[in-house]
Parts: C-alpha cells; structure tokens; sequence
C-alpha cells in the first residue's frame, strides 16, 4: 500500500517499486529467497493478466474508444510488425544477437502493457482519442505478440509466413466474436436475474470476464482479446451497484498487478544483469526512438491525425510486465541464452518505463495535447427494488458538474422518476421543487423499471450540459 502511495505521488509506475520489493526479497537481497520457477510464472503471470485486462476493459467507456477501433487495430497489427522487424534489425546488427534471439525479443517488447497504460494514462490529461488508440491498442496487442513469439521460440526455423499472418487473424477473429458474445449474454443476464446480495454483482462480473477468457482460449482463439471485450461490453451495460462493481475490479486489478510484479522481481538474478545492461539499453534506444515511431506513423497513415498527436503516442508505447512475462516463453522452450534474453527484456523494462512514465504529461504539455477538466461523468449507482419494480439511484453531483445551480423542478425528469432525498454536508432532507443543487450533493431518485434509463440519460445530459442540455446539443442519450 506504501508502494501504491509513492507511485501515485511521483508518476512513477507502480510496477517499477513492485519488481524492486521482488528483487530485495530474491537470492540476491536481504530476503535470500530462491524462486527460478519460470514455467509457474508463467502461469501466474497470464492470470494476474486475464484480470488486469478485465479492470481495463471494465474501465473503458465505449464513447471514448468506438472512433479510435480502427486505428488500434492497425496499430496492434500493422504496428506490432514493423516494430518487432525493426527492432530485431537493431538487436542484430547492434547488439550482435543471432536472427532467432533478436526475432524473439523484437517481438517480446512489441506489446505494450495494458497494467502501465491503464495506470499511467487514466492520471495525464489527454485527449479521448489518444486514450482511447493507446487503452485499446494494449487490449488488442496481446494476441498477435504472443502468437510470434511462441512461434519464433519453437525449434527450427518458422516457415510460411502466410500461414502465420493467418493464424494471427483467425486467433483475433474467434477471440473477438467469443468476447463480444459472453459479454453480452452477461449483461443480459445480470440486467434481468436478481442475485440475492448486492456483493455478488461484482463476482459475477469478473467471473464472466474470466470465463470469457477461458472460452476464448479453449476455442483457439485470443483469450486476451476476448476478456477485454467482454470486459468493456460489461463495463459499458449499466448493471446494477456499478460502482461497488468497479471499485471491486480496481481492488482485484491491485493485487493482480502487486502479485504478478513481486514475483517477476523474485525471478530475476540482479547479478547476472550487469553484462547484459549495455544491450538491453542500445535494444530499448532503438525500439524507443526508431521503431515505436515507425510502427506509429506507419499505423496511422490511412487515419487523419495531426502529428503531435503520433509523437505523443510513439512515446507512450508503455512496457511493463507483459514483456518480461512473455519473455519466460523462450525458457520454458528451452531457447540457446533464454537466460541474456529475458535479463534483457528486463533491464529494458526498467529503464524505459523509468524514463518515459514520469515524462509523458510534460510531453503532453509540451505538444499541446493536455486538456483542461471538464465535467465529470456520473458514477449513477442503481440498486434494483425487485418487489416494488422499480430502481433506487444514487447520484453524487461531481466537481466540474453542470448540475451544480440546477433547480430540481429544472431537471426535467420522465415520468416515474423523482428527486427523493437530498444529502449535503453530511444531512438528508427532502427537496423541494425550488431546491437548488450543489457541487458534492448526492441525490437518491426513485425511478420506475420504464423510466430508469430515461431518468440516468436526463441526469447525464443536465450533468454535461446543464439545464438546457436539450437545446444545447447535448443529446440525452449521450454517456
């Protein structure tokens, strides 16, 4: 919890302080704990994944990142190609790797890492659409990285590269169509079927999440990508005790990411980096500088997008866990030097993320990219009252919120939904039709089961636009 407040307070991201804690524990720190059990990483690592990837996917509004898909899509795939070309050139030429060990980490570090984007991006102010390419770019890049590099591990040399370009597609395909499915039959379920206690929304969701993973996986197709989707069809569904929901993800995420970090720390031998610390940095200098560029601008070449916005996300090609845990691939294969490979990914990890984390809101600054606060969403918690047919919402009025001044007779609601109770500075009362609202207010509307959603699009529409939101271009529909 101490390394979570630090890494909040600094901009560092957490990852760098969790591997620290792992190494101080490990064989070579005061703990003198002896882990080399890369297979169980493995494991472990794709698990705390599957779950960092479902709190992302539950974190994801669909207004935000519906217009960045296509560019995410090329940036996963036609990206994800020149970088893993470009940075294998490098690591060969430079560094002086064989063609298979550059290969293998060229692709190890294509992906960036949904747990590093997720956190380092929700606290910079960027605009939607460079949030919404990066968040989807991270869900998205999982499948076809993994793909080449337990191709590229395999003995011999890899052959048809066709067939391989193939699978990759195939893979997304089937992933995409499981996630989208489980996750809408989730939502349907879990808008339709009463559970017993509100503390069981929250499991079942992350446990639709999971089995949309599974499902994806046992298909054949990307796990990753289908727990992402699912995720997001889930987080974008109105459920109900949305809010005890996401807090519950975030906390599972946590301990995903703290679990996953310690023990990728508890793994690594320190002394046996330092001859693979000048490689790791000519390696990262060239996927930082050359190839994370070109695999930016090439992506976005059929998209209109000005160029401080494609510097922007060249830097942002956050790495984290994800590298270092695909890295444990070539040794469980049983790869030539698996050992200087994953010392290098490593290094590069830490030194990268320590670099471009804490600069990237100064370089959005510096680009003109950073965005003022605007006002904020509502976190509308719905609890269903299933014999009286109808829904409790409890709406706190946000910083930045429009429906600060509003009158409640101003907010218009549908028929079947009224104001029931105010809560200001700590004491309830019951409104009057004159009673203006204030910032830090939180309501309690009672609404019929046909007036809900109604109710929740005027609330948002009012909270964006305020009380003339249906002459001012702020649909009611708008999320």
């Amino acid at each position: 919890m101490v390394a979570v407040r630090i890494s909040s307070r600094s901009g560092l991201p957490s990852l760098l302080l969790y591997l620290g804690i792992g190494v101080v524990m490990g064989q070579d720190g005061i703990g003198n704990v002896t882990f080399n059990d890369a297979q169980l990483t493995q494991v472990i690592g794709y698990a705390a994944l599957v779950v960092i990837l479902a709190e992302g996917g539950l974190g994801t509004k669909w207004r935000e990142i519906r217009p960045a898909l296509p560019a995410a899509a090329s940036l996963a795939l036609v990206g994800v190609a020149a970088s893993v070309g470009v940075t294998a050139a490098g690591a060969h030429y430079l560094v002086g790797l064989d063609w298979r060990q550059a290969l293998i980490i060229g692709a190890v570090v294509s992906s960036t890492d949904a747990a590093a984007v997720f956190s380092v991006l929700r606290r910079v102010p960027l605009p939607s659409r460079v949030t919404g390419v990066l968040e989807a770019e991270s869900g998205f890049n999982d499948a076809p990285v993994v793909i080449l590099v337990v191709a590229f591990s395999t003995a011999g040399p890899v052959e048809h590269w066709y067939v391989l370009i193939g699978e990759i597609a195939l893979e997304l395909a089937i992933g995409a169509a499981i996630g989208l499915s489980v996750g809408w039959l989730g939502a349907y379920g879990l808008r339709r079927v009463a559970l017993p206690a509100s503390g069981l929304y929250p499991i079942a969701v992350m446990a639709i999440a999971v089995a949309a993973y599974a499902a994806g996986a046992m298909a054949h197709g990307s796990g990753f990508l289908a727990v992402y989707l699912a995720a997001m069809v889930l987080g974008n569904a109105k459920l109900p005790h949305w809010p005890a929901t996401r807090g519950f993800a975030e906390g599972v995420g946590w301990i995903a990411q703290i679990g996953m970090f310690v023990l990728l720390g508890l793994l690594v031998t320190p002394h046996t980096l330092l001859d693979d610390i000048l490689p790791a940095v000519i390696t990262g200098l060239v996927l930082t500088l050359v190839a994370r560029p070109v695999s930016v601008f090439l992506s976005m070449l059929p998209f209109s997008m000005p160029w401080q916005e494609k510097a922007l996300m060249s830097w942002a090609g956050l790495r984290g866990a994800v590298p270092i845990i695909l890295a444990t691939i070539p040794m469980v294969n049983g790869v030539e030097n698996n050992e200087e490979i994953f010392n290098i990914v490593f290094v590069l990890v830490v030194v990268y993320t320590l670099v471009q984390g804490p600069t990237l809101p100064g370089l959005a600054r510096l680009l003109g990219l950073g965005k003022g606060g605007g006002p904020s969403d509502l976190g509308i918690e719905s609890a269903p009252l299933e014999r009286l047919r109808g829904h409790l919402l409890s709406v706190p009025v946000p910083e930045g919120s429009r429906l600060h001044g509003v009158e409640i007779n101003e907010l218009r609601l549908p028929a079947g939904s009224a104001v029931t109770l105010v809560v200001r500075d700590g004491t309830s009362f019951v409104p009057l039709p004159t009673t203006v609202l204030r910032r830090g207010d939180e309501l309690l509307v009672v609404a019929t089961e046909p007036a809900r959603d109604a109710a929740e699009r005027r609330l948002r529409a009012v909270s964006q636009g305020g009380k003339l939101a249906g002459w001012l271009g702020v649909r009611e529909g708008q999320r």
